[in-house]
């Protein structure tokens, strides 16, 4: 597509290429779009109707708006902003630099840009930065036809029709109706005796995160966004709940892999600020594993008297690391979709415990049987080793179950808690165990 708009360019086909254009989605224009250099993303962008302009420059990324917001005029800023949904025009000002953003409030009317300035208010990533004022509202006492002929009129510039909400002559959230109860119903029935209720709110305070796992707990669409007092000021809906799973996930990720989180594209990521990103784990991981170290040459006695004891060091730390990380990881997503909560931390530690005995008894017999008959190791520097894999593997569960509970428990992310931290944990635990079996066993 992009070597198609490319050659329409070339040849100066622009009423060609507006028609190609018209036909396809307006997130395949941007992708498109995002594709081609900033000369002639600007002329392409130009070329665009201008009531599929404003859907098209919402699903750039930052960089693409940021250059088109610098290239066209004031007017052509105006209708663009005009036609955006609030909550989509509050987003990609949230982005971009202080003189990108005086041009755009410049270029807003005086009604909008006092909209634009309470929503900036609101704490980042909470209900009330993320929610949209483009819904319908209506009154209990209406009938259902004036219902439906106050959402034909006010509709048009909705981001969505599917929930109308019910408020009360002081905005105090009653209730909603769909647009199908209201097609489906008589024209004289009042709205009061068709509305439902039973409504999941949340306030404009509560977390993003928060707001996404009851999307998924309700199977939402649509949530009302209410103040202190329970007044109806926004509303929040499923396309913005999906980039923000997108966005909590990915942030888990980057925290799991021990890197602090990063909003930007890899690619359009400078090489600078992915190692400022990384470094500061590795470093902190780095120098923690310098207790292995430190255990290594406390026991130096038992390593010197049985030196075949040190081959099997790699191997210890490797499974105990492995299994930690495997227990870690499940607790980690379980806590994320509300699967597990801190008050379970007995229930998961009994469950790990049962599967770390199970797992540990048959790498236990495994090992044994592959050291003794085939690498023909004595007997008991096998049972030794055998058996601190044993205890090794049941710890590095459980340890790996409850940290990051824990981590939920003092109010930090549990991701934190992830495969890197508990693999150095681990690996100090299992180096003790070992070595201390070795001097009871091998009378060291």
């Amino acid at each position: 597509m992009v070597i198609e708009i490319k050659e329409l360019i070339e040849r100066n086909k622009l009423l060609e290429l507006c028609e190609y254009l018209q036909e396809l989605n307006s997130v395949d224009v941007a992708n498109q779009l995002m594709d081609l250099e900033d000369e002639e993303l600007v002329l392409v962008f130009r070329v665009l109707p201008k009531d599929i302009a404003a859907e098209v420059f919402s699903y750039l990324d930052k960089d693409s708006q940021q250059h088109i917001v610098e290239s066209i005029t004031d007017r052509e800023v105006t209708q663009i902003v005009d036609k955006l949904f609030l909550d989509d025009t509050v987003d990609f000002i949230e982005e971009l630099p202080a003189n990108v953003v005086k041009k755009v409030i410049r270029n807003t009317s005086p009604q909008k840009r006092e909209l634009i300035n309470q929503f900036l208010q609101y704490a980042q990533y909470s209900a009330g930065s993320i929610m949209t004022i483009e819904f319908v509202d209506l009154k209990a006492y209406m009938t259902v036809k004036e219902a439906i002929n106050h959402t034909r009129k006010t509709g048009t510039t909705k981001e969505t029709l599917e929930t109308c909400f019910i408020i009360d002559q002081a905005r105090h959230l009653l209730g909603s109706v769909t647009l199908k109860d209201l097609i489906l119903s008589e024209d004289d029935m009042i709205i009061e005796d068709i509305m439902d209720t039973n409504l999941i709110s949340v306030q404009t305070s509560v977390d993003q995160e928060e707001v996404a796992h009851l999307f998924k707990a309700y199977d939402l669409v649509t949530m009302p966004v209410v103040d202190k007092e329970n007044r109806l000021v926004g509303m929040i809906t499923i396309d913005d709940v999906v980039d923000i799973i997108e966005q909590e996930n990915t942030e888990d990720f980057q925290k799991m892999a021990a890197m602090a989180p990063n909003e930007e594209p890899y690619l359009k990521t400078p090489v600078l600020s992915l190692a400022k990103h990384r470094i500061i784990w590795l470093l902190v991981l780095m120098i923690s594993a310098t207790v292995t170290g430190r255990i290594i040459q406390g026991f130096e006695e038992v390593i010197q008297s049985v030196v075949i004891l040190a081959s099997f060091i790699p191997m210890l730390m490797d499974t105990g690391g492995n299994a930690g990380s495997q227990s870690s990881t499940l607790i980690i997503r379980g806590l994320a979709l509300g699967e597990i909560t801190t008050h379970d931390y007995l229930k998961v530690m009994f469950k790990e415990l049962r599967v770390g005995s199970v797992v540990a008894i048959v790498l236990s017999v495994v090992n044994f049987l592959r050291i003794y008959f085939i690498e023909h190791v004595e007997f008991m520097v096998g049972i030794t080793v055998c058996a601190s894999l044993f205890f090794t593997v049941i710890l590095a569960k459980v340890v790996g179950s409850i940290l990051p509970i824990i981590a939920k428990k003092l109010k930090f992310d549990p991701a934190i808690m992830a495969s890197p931290l508990i693999t150095t944990i681990v690996d100090a635990f299992a180096l003790i165990v070992y070595f201390m079996l070795a001097r009871t066993l091998l009378g060291i």
